[in-house]
C-alpha cells in the first residue's frame, strides 16, 4: 500500500500561533486525486534544519514512505530552510520537479522565481517541497487549467505515479478529472 509522508514546516503553526493549513489541504487533495487506499504519516515542525532533516529521514528510513510532500519554508528568507534540509538528506536530486513547480506558479504570481523548491530521492522515496499556501499547493499539484478545465501546463503530480513506479513502489492510479497520471504505454497496467 502507498505510504505518504506529509511535513508542514512552520514556526508559527508548530507553536500554536495559528492553525496549520498545509497538511489538511494535502490530505484533502490526495483523497480526491488518488484512486485506492493509502496511509499518511504527518509531521508539523518548526523551521529548524535539524528537525526537518530528522523528520524526513524518519519518514523514509523508519516508516518506509514512498512519497513525502513538504509544505512551507521554501522562500529566500533566513528561516526558510526546507530545501536545504531536503538536499542534505538526499541521495539524488530530481531538478525537473523544482523547475516545473516554478513554471506553474509563474502563471499565478511573479514572485514564483523566489521559490527554492526541490525534488529529491532518498533510498526509494520521492521527496518534494511544495509551497505553503493551500491554493498554491493545489495549483502546483494540478497545474494550470483553462476555464473549461483543460490542462495548459501539467501539474507535478502527473509525473509522480510513474516516478514511484520506477523506484519500485506501488502502482498509483489517479482520478483523471483531478490529475491525469502520465506513463509510457510500456508502463501501463
Amino acid at each position: 500500500m502507498l505510504k505518504i509522508g506529509l511535513v508542514s514546516v512552520s514556526d508559527r503553526a508548530s507553536s500554536g500561533v495559528y492553525e496549520d493549513k498545509g497538511i489538511p489541504e494535502l490530505k484533502y487533495w490526495l483523497t480526491t486525486a488518488i484512486k485506492g487506499e493509502f496511509t499518511v504519516e504527518a509531521r508539523l515542525i518548526a523551521d529548524e534544519q535539524p528537525l526537518v532533516e530528522q523528520a524526513l529521514m524518519e519518514l523514509v528510513d523508519m516508516h518506509s514512505c514512498h512519497l513525502i510532500l513538504t509544505t512551507g519554508g521554501t522562500g529566500p528568507a533566513k528561516r526558510d530552510i526546507t530545501p536545504d534540509a531536503t538536499l542534505a538528506i538526499a541521495d539524488r536530486v530530481m531538478p525537473g520537479f523544482g523547475e516545473q513547480m516554478r513554471q506553474i506558479s509563474l502563471h499565478f504570481v511573479p514572485t514564483a522565481i523566489l521559490s527554492r523548491q526541490v525534488g529529491v530521492i532518498r533510498k526509494s522515496c520521492l521527496i518534494i517541497n511544495l509551497p505553503g499556501q493551500p491554493k498554491s499547493i493545489k495549483e502546483t499539484l494540478e497545474g494550470v487549467k483553462d476555464a473549461n478545465g483543460n490542462v495548459l501546463v501539467n501539474g507535478i503530480f502527473a509525473s509522480i505515479p510513474y516516478c514511484i513506479q520506477l523506484l519500485e513502489g506501488p502502482y498509483i492510479e489517479t482520478q483523471e478529472q483531478v490529475i491525469k497520471a502520465f506513463r509510457p504505454k510500456s508502463a501501463l497496467k
